[in-house]
């Protein structure tokens, strides 16, 4: 039990970089306490003490905010963060060295007893902050599900889970995107500026109206050099000559 504590104490002042000293992540971190009375609770389920297990499941809910079940396995270094609303299914496993972030549920959506109804995170998987997994399938190694996802099927290993319902985006990109990442520190919550689809589509959109309006300024420009030596009145008042398209404005409207 010490042993576990230790580890996730380190990986604590690993990921985050709020985290200052051992005695704060020790004292002050709600997620590390609900992991390890969850550990307790845990025991209690394995060995027959199904109601001391639930009720021990319903104290560290009272004082921590995070429900996990005691029948639900939780890997080593696991880290939930913040962890207010967090909830954990009764046949959910997380696997080692995940992050889970606020408000995240991972939950069913059978009511068949005896079955598995919760998903099983593999390892180094990140949950933002209130998303949603739910369904008894797997999310693969080194996996991310952004912030207000809602998964409802599995997700290949180092792939990125976005929207609702959520989307599988750049599996191959995001594998060699998490080895460099791996490289740099770790990534937080889960989600990059390029991972919505449609505020990727949106830029192309922009970038592309950027591109046309240059173009037919160039062809302005030089429709009027030919025209001023020849018929200054073929060039329209209204003309473009200048670029006018603010393409920087439009694109920080979807970062």
């Amino acid at each position: 039990m010490f042993e576990h504590l230790r580890e996730d104490i380190a990986c604590i002042l690993e990921r985050d970089p709020a985290a200052r000293s051992t005695w704060e992540v020790l004292t002050c971190y709600p997620g590390l306490h609900a992991l390890t009375l969850h550990r307790l609770a845990h025991w209690c389920w394995t060995h027959g003490l199904r109601w001391t297990g639930r009720f021990l499941s319903h104290l560290n809910r009272f004082f921590t905010g995070i429900e996990i079940h005691p029948g639900a396995r939780i890997g080593r270094r696991v880290f939930i963060d913040h962890g207010m609303g967090v909830v954990i299914g009764e046949t959910a496993e997380v696997g080692d060295d995940c992050t889970i972030y606020q408000g995240v549920t991972l939950g069913g959506t059978s009511l068949s007893k005896g079955t598995k109804r919760h998903p099983t995170l593999g390892r180094g998987v990140i949950v933002g902050a209130n998303a949603q997994v739910l369904g008894g399938f797997t999310v693969g190694d080194g996996a991310r599900v952004g912030s207000n996802a809602v998964v409802v099927k599995e997700v290949p290993p180092g792939a990125t889970a976005v929207g609702n319902p959520a989307r599988i985006l750049h599996k191959e990109a995001d594998a060699q995107r998490e080895q460099a990442a791996a490289k740099m520190g770790f990534s937080a919550y889960g989600v990059t500026q390029s991972d919505d689809p449609i505020s990727q589509a949106i830029r192309g959109l922009v970038d592309n109206a950027a591109s046309h309006e240059h173009q037919i300024a160039l062809l302005w420009q030089a429709i009027e050099k030919l025209s001023n030596s020849r018929r200054p009145e073929c060039v329209p008042s209204d003309a473009h000559t200048t670029e006018q398209f603010d393409a920087e404005s439009l694109n920080q409207l979807v970062k």
